[in-house]
């Protein structure tokens, strides 16, 4: 029986160590953290640190199908996610796959807002179609891939193009479409044009609630593996990997030394180097967060909201600078009697390393939340880059800023120096965010035992009940 080391028990580690164990290997799971989820599981016990919705509800179905679970039961966001301007103004666009419809969006615009929202959005719909079976529901393109991608459907993707430049829509709607490339840890106003596809994610398929949240989809699926017989070590930090003639022998952690025979790293791809005693590759890193989980007097319902600053730009530059932003865009998620703040920060393990820099920047937050969307908050806890750090190198949450022309396109699950190592999750491919991370860390692992693509759900969705006919 071939014995097989995953390190990591976030979604991509747990998608492998099921993908593995199911597939007849015995794998024994390694986590620095007491309990499974990555970066969800900072914090308080019973909150999501990180991802608070789902997107891209086929492979949640895919995976439960796979695992013989019952088909999940989400519920769609009515609206996705509701912005706010200073000043007033407020956007509550709706999902096409939720309601069917453009007309209770476009309503909410002018008629020329409404014609460059709807001709934005069918571009990033072209850009997502064309792009999603080479890059998304796929193994790590070969270069031949690559070039018939470029020769086929490449001019879709604006190559040549700045998001930026791309998205230009006026003071009230450049920011919203700006902000889907920071999903994938893009600074917006250097990112390339391609990444204007994630906003067909949202728009197109909508944000879904699972009961429970993700952070209980991370214990069901670690009791799955446990019921596999796969064997979790939390509380083990990996220190280094021990290799000879290009092969991965032992780790040596905080607990001993473990052995296998192959190895999964479903940790940010900068720390596998970094175990290995090989040199990290030199690219920017992409955007941390600062958080607080906040603990409600009341219930205060589900929603999704977003309160723009004055200036996005500014907010960019500072973070360029490496300076927590002194005007942020504020994401509030609500869920009951609890709520999560999230603004954009610097990749800098550094911020927030004391007690006090993280209670002093987050008490700031609070009131600026606060004087925006009214909150009684019984108790709150902040998460600073230092925090994240704990999961993610420099508390970089998606690893390597995708910028460029090529920035986007992620690394592959092999690393020459380590023959029998596959990388996964949310720095490689096919990206960050659950559920390509649950992607890449099934069919990463997969490979490892030579194991058939998987696809977790494709395009298993329908698209808008046919609204683009009325439109396109």
């Amino acid at each position: 029986m071939t014995h097989v080391a995953v390190i990591g028990a976030g979604f991509a580690g747990l998608a492998a160590a099921l993908r593995l164990a199911r597939a007849g290997a015995q794998v024994t799971v390694l986590d620095s953290l007491d309990g499974p989820g990555g970066k969800a599981a900072l914090g308080f016990p019973d909150f999501s640190s990180g991802p608070t919705v789902v997107t891209m509800p086929q492979v949640f179905a895919a995976l439960h199908e796979r695992l013989g679970w019952p088909r999940p039961a989400l519920t769609p966001a009515h609206p996705t996610t509701t912005y706010h301007a200073l000043g007033g103004r407020q956007f509550a666009p709706e999902a096409l796959h939720v309601a069917g419809s453009l007309e209770p969006t476009l309503s909410q615009l002018s008629r020329s807002e409404g014609q460059r929202y709807r001709q934005l959005l069918l571009h990033s719909r072209q850009m997502y179609q064309g792009a999603a079976d080479t890059f998304l529901f796929a193994p790590p393109p070969s270069k031949a891939k690559l070039a018939r991608y470029a020769l086929t459907r490449g001019r879709r993707a604006a190559p040549f193009s700045s998001l930026a430049r791309l998205v230009r829509s006026g003071p009230f709607l450049t920011p919203f479409w700006l902000r889907f490339a920071t999903y994938l840890g893009a600074d917006p106003y250097r990112a390339p044009a391609v990444l204007h596809n994630i906003a067909w994610v949202e728009l197109g398929y909508g944000i879904w609630h699972l009961p429970g949240g993700l952070l209980a989809l991370a214990q069901q699926l670690h009791e799955q593996a446990e019921s596999l017989g796969v064997r979790f070590e939390f509380g083990t930090e990996v220190q280094n990997l021990s290799s000879h003639g290009g092969r991965v022998l032992g780790a040596h952690t905080s607990r001993g030394a473990f052995a296998a025979d192959r190895w999964v790293s479903a940790v940010d791809r900068e720390r596998t180097f970094r175990w290995l005693g090989q040199p990290v590759p030199q690219t920017p890193r992409g955007v941390s967060g600062f958080a607080l989980q906040l603990r409600l007097t009341e219930n205060r319902g589900q929603g999704h909201h977003i309160f723009w600053p004055a200036d996005y730009a500014r907010e960019w530059r500072e973070i360029r600078a490496g300076q927590l932003p002194t005007e942020p865009t504020l994401y509030l998620h609500l869920d009951g009697d609890r709520a999560f703040l999230l603004v954009n920060a610097p990749p800098d393990s550094q911020l927030g390393a004391t007690d006090e820099a993280r209670q002093v920047y987050g008490a700031w937050l609070l009131r600026q939340l606060q004087q925006r969307f009214p909150l009684e908050v019984a108790e709150w806890l902040p998460l600073s880059p230092a925090s994240y750090a704990r999961t993610a190198q420099g508390g970089a949450l998606y690893g390597r800023a995708p910028h460029g022309l090529l920035g986007s396109l992620r690394p592959g699950w092999r690393l020459p120096q380590a023959r029998n190592l596959i990388q996964v999750g949310g720095t490689v491919h096919p990206g960050g965010g659950v559920p390509l991370s649950i992607l890449s860390g099934w069919n990463g692992a997969g490979q490892s035992l030579k194991l058939p693509y998987d696809a977790l759900g494709g395009f298993d969705v329908p698209e808008g009940n046919g609204v683009w006919s009325r439109y396109e």
